[in-house]
């Protein structure tokens, strides 16, 4: 028997009735002759309250530290409670099926509580109980450190869980969501979005990175790291809906680029609007200053995106600008005004009304003229461009966050993506 592991997110399991949808998907896989797992997340919006828990309790005074091994504790109780429930759904339809925890796997991860990456998941017993013919329901989100402490993996990190049992026990992966597959961009913004049959693991990690919530980015990059078939389907349809082994036919399949028969030039557009620039102005335009500047952002975790540096008017002067997300644009400013007296740049500034809007494609290797494409179709609209980022595959742009839906519509009609 082949092994399948389902994974269910918070809109999936958000109420009794959705969790009894998801156990008749469950069992539909099982009655298909899948050894199955199970991995969900928390059932919608009970993570954020969880979160406000822990910010109400959190330090009160000044000197005191956030105890992330406690918020780690309380915020991965919401997952072990959709686990159960869904447990004891499948028991009553007579299915064998059990809750694992994360502990008890056990999938070990490094102490970084909040944000913690999986070290290892040693596949013997997960796999036994697979194998023996038990439907294995396991609290994503969550792993445990060497020295017993629960550490979960950060927002999404439930895609990553899954992704990386399915590798453990040399299994294929489902993720199931509000969607029925990838979309060459938001149908919320483009009624003309297409799904997308097939996207490489390269461009589901681009769209994951620049926007696009549909899986989260380290779950995409283990599934290239481990080549992982993984598929993305809807949860909102019933047993008699869904095909039964066939893994081609409904959804977006993930998968290594040579499996494309036809490559795209551009497979789709995302967005972000989780995106502040910071702006230094009057820098001193001679070698070890972005160390400085960089280095000291790394160092508090501070993730950097675009940068762009240009010449200032003055003499021997230098302005830069670069992004984080909105969540650290206060404390990258803090950060940035521990260096000034160090560099003597003249100002910092921040501006959080931006938005990221990015085209992904593998056939931008080998196709001339993307940028010109982008670029004009921008220019069409009256869209200006604040900041530029390239990769192999990639064009960012920064733009003002009012024009966020014109051009990621314009975008999508300039490289005909409803032509798919």
């Amino acid at each position: 028997m082949s092994r399948l592991v389902m994974k269910f997110g918070g809109t999936s399991v958000a109420d009794l009735e959705r969790i009894r949808r998801v156990a008749r998907l469950v069992a539909a896989e099982k009655a298909a002759g899948h050894d199955v797992a199970v991995v969900v997340s928390a059932m919608a919006g009970k993570t954020n309250e969880l979160v406000a828990w822990t910010d109400g309790a959190g330090p009160a005074g000044a000197g005191l530290t956030p105890s992330d091994d406690e918020y780690d504790v309380v915020v991965a109780s919401g997952e072990q409670v959709t686990a159960g429930l869904l447990a004891m759904t499948l028991r009553n339809m007579g299915l064998n099926a059990r809750s694992w925890m994360g502990w008890q796997i056990p999938i070990i991860a490094d102490d970084a509580h909040g944000r913690a990456r999986i070290d290892d998941i040693p596949p013997e017993k997960l796999a036994a109980a697979m194998d023996s013919g038990e439907i294995a329901v396991i609290a994503g989100f969550q792993g445990v450190t060497r020295d017993g402490r629960i550490a979960t993996l950060g927002r999404g990190g439930s895609d990553t869980s899954a992704v990386a049992i399915a590798a453990a026990v040399g299994g294929a992966c489902d993720i199931y969501t509000d969607v029925d597959g990838v979309y060459t961009t938001d149908p919320r913004i483009e009624s003309k979005a297409r799904k997308l049959a097939k996207v490489s693991y390269e461009e589901m990690l681009e769209m994951a990175s620049l926007g696009a919530k549909v899986l989260q980015t380290r779950s995409v990059e283990l599934a290239m790291a481990y080549h992982v078939p993984v598929r993305v389907l809807s949860s909102f349809v019933e047993p008699g809906e869904a095909p039964g082994p066939g893994f081609e036919h409904l959804g977006t399949i993930v998968c290594d680029e040579e499996e494309i028969v036809e490559k795209r030039i551009v497979s789709g557009v995302a967005y972000s609007r989780d995106e502040a620039k910071i702006s230094l102005f009057g820098l001193p335009d001679h070698p070890g200053v972005s160390s400085s500047i960089f280095g000291a952002l790394a160092d508090a975790n501070v993730n950097v995106d675009m940068i762009v540096q240009s010449h200032a008017r003055t003499a021997d002067t230098a302005n830069m600008e670069f992004t984080v997300g909105k969540r650290d644009a206060a404390r990258a400013v803090e950060i940035v005004r521990t260096v000034q007296k160090e560099v003597g740049f003249d100002d910092v500034q921040v501006n959080e009304d931006v938005a990221k809007v990015s085209v992904i494609g593998v056939g931008m290797r080998s196709h001339a003229g993307v940028a010109k494409s982008m670029f004009s179709a921008l220019a069409e609209k009256g869209v200006n461009i604040q900041v530029i980022s390239t990769s192999e595959i990639k064009i960012s742009v920064l733009i003002d966050a009012a024009y966020t839906e014109l051009a990621v519509r314009a975008l999508h009609a300039a490289y005909e993506l409803d032509q798919l």
